[in-house]
């Protein structure tokens, strides 16, 4: 026998908008754009500029206008929801949240050859055999950007095999490759570290000093980057001032020698600030980048073929499922459009709570006056959740005067001092590094040392936190810092 019965149960679940806006949230300003432009391309009911018919119409607009629950079906359409001015806003958005420099700049990249491309012009310079010039430039296209050959010759020989029908050995690679390695910069297709340098010092005028360091390089390169100084004093019978000069010779060498080609295209970075925070009359000022609010509007060509249908006495089946396909994009449209206004509040309501937080950092510049921010922080300030926070700080960049920086710098966990007080653990870092950086480098500070000396400072630290930090700090341990 069948029984009913009623079933409660409560589930959250994310709508396709709320899951639109939180993909648009994280994306930075430049990779924001390219969104727009996929969007455009997609969806022909969007369209980007100002609309004229909408013009004198208040700037923004609400939620009520792109209301979600509007019956619409196959066999009654009601255009007249679509054919309304106030579903067809200009989107403009052009409140005092965002910076008034509409101009669209280029940025200038330096043009130029590839660094592939400049080693295989140097290549031609070179009398080589048909086959041994193909090998070289398969070589070439091997070589990574820093000037490494990292993949084993024997790799290359199977590649060479299955993809350029070139059968050869590993001897003959070993020997093309000599010739790869005389080509500029010096030290390009090393196979590692120490080979680079080698090949930078043999190229180089032969002094004493050269000579010392290629054997240093050479014969005891472990005992070199250990930095086992009176090993190496002895091992050659030097005294300190030989050595010294020997590795001031190897300090001068390029360890990555494919960075030294300006024009390789692929290095070049550009990034571009979300915000500007500027200081005027002693006011902290927070703008949101202009190109994060584009102006947007619903193509005016697809209100025109709802009003042809709603004009028309006789409705086809083809006609309902074309003004059923419009409805559709209109949707995906209006979604859009309040994905991007939500986006904007949402950015600039967090920044807004980051800076005012961080105040005393904003208007002094002092690393020391960060105060211990954490997500949870801004979340309940903001009364969002802390996973949109983190959307917000972990890919985009603010403009300040001291420099653009990544918002995510500004997060850090505390501590408590000697006297009671909490201190963020960018201050403690900041202090461990002038340390670092002031200490007799003839006699490095240890990590205990360190910690004595935090300790001395008003920072009660434990030597395992003390790595912890120096690690962040990217120094090495007191041994690998040592200099004579």
């Amino acid at each position: 026998m069948l029984k009913q019965h009623l079933n409660f149960r409560l589930s959250q679940k994310l709508s396709p908008q709320q899951i639109q806006l939180m993909k648009l949230v994280q994306l930075p300003t430049q990779a924001f754009e390219e969104r727009i432009k996929q969007e455009l391309e997609e969806n022909l009911a969007l369209e980007r500029g100002k609309e004229d018919a909408t013009e004198d119409f208040e700037e923004g607009y609400s939620n009520e206008e792109f209301d979600d629950n509007t019956q619409i079906n196959t066999e009654d359409i009601n255009v007249d929801d679509y054919l309304s001015d106030d579903v067809i806003p200009d989107y403009r958005l052009h409140a005092n949240n965002y910076s008034s420099d509409q101009d669209d700049k280029s940025i200038p990249y330096a043009s130029g050859s590839s660094f592939t491309q400049q080693l295989t012009d140097q290549l031609n310079t070179y009398r080589l055999e048909e086959q041994e010039y193909l090998i070289a430039k398969f070589l070439i296209g091997s070589i990574d950007d820093s000037g490494y050959m990292r993949r084993p010759l024997l790799d290359l020989t199977d590649d060479l095999a299955f993809t350029q029908n070139i059968y050869t050995d590993v001897e003959t690679i070993e020997k093309v490759l000599k010739v790869v390695q005389q080509l500029d910069p010096a030290g390009v297709g090393a196979r590692d570290l120490q080979e680079c340098l080698l090949i930078q010092l043999q190229r180089k005028a032969q002094t004493p000093h050269t000579e010392l360091a290629g054997l240093i390089v050479e014969k005891t390169f472990e005992k070199f980057t250990k930095k086992h100084y009176l090993k190496l004093q002895k091992k050659f019978n030097i005294t300190e001032n030989q050595l010294k000069d020997a590795i001031q010779e190897i300090e001068r060498l390029n360890p990555k020698p494919g960075s030294s080609f300006s024009n390789n295209l692929s290095s070049v970075e550009h990034v571009v600030p979300d915000f500007t925070i500027k200081i005027v009359d002693g006011v902290l000022s927070l703008t949101l980048n202009a190109r994060n609010a584009p102006e947007l509007h619903i193509s005016k060509s697809y209100s025109e073929m709802l009003l042809g249908y709603k004009a028309s006495k006789e409705k086809s089946k083809a006609q309902k499922e074309a003004v059923q396909f419009i409805k559709q994009k209109l949707d995906s449209a209006k979604w859009f459009i309040d994905a991007i206004r939500q986006r904007q509040q949402t950015l600039y309501v967090t920044m807004s709570a980051i800076m005012q937080y961080q105040k005393a950092y904003f208007l002094s510049g002092d690393e020391e006056q960060l105060r211990p921010m954490i997500l949870k922080d801004i979340a309940d300030e903001i009364e969002m959740d802390i996973s949109t926070v983190s959307r917000v700080a972990n890919s985009k960049y603010v403009n300040t005067p001291y420099g653009t920086k990544l918002i995510k710098e500004f997060f850090s966990e505390s501590m408590t001092n000697d006297q009671g007080e909490e201190v963020s653990t960018r201050e403690i870092k900041s202090i461990l590094k002038t340390v670092i950086v002031e200490e007799d480098k003839k006699k490095p500070l240890t990590d205990e040392k360190l910690a004595k000396i935090l300790k001395e400072k008003g920072y009660p630290i434990a030597r395992r936190t003390v790595a912890k930090y120096r690690e962040q700090l990217e120094f090495p341990v007191a041994r690998l810092r040592k200099e004579i």
